[in-house]
């Protein structure tokens, strides 16, 4: 078990191996919860926002067949189409 020493501002220093093992960098919120026994610390991970802008491009499908159209989608002009004659 790790000792930790309370300095006169109030601050503790967790040790670097222990740091290193929980991903802990410069900023890591620690969550404290005070139980019937003594306190319990619990590392608070964040969910990284992406940026969507930064991804475009990133996959491709390559083509198969011929483009497609916003006609190939619209229920109004396939029955239109059907009723013309038109595949």
């Amino acid at each position: 078990m790790t000792t930790l020493l309370v300095s006169s501002k109030g601050q503790i220093v967790l040790p670097a191996a222990l740091r290193r093992r929980l991903g802990m960098g410069a900023g890591a919120r620690i969550e404290v919860l005070e139980e019937s026994d003594g306190l319990k610390l619990r590392v608070v991970r964040s969910v990284a926002t992406a940026d969507l802008t930064g991804m475009a491009g990133m996959v491709k499908a390559p083509a198969r067949a011929s483009p497609r159209c916003l006609d190939d989608f619209d229920p109004a002009s396939l029955l239109n189409r059907s009723q013309r004659g038109k595949p």
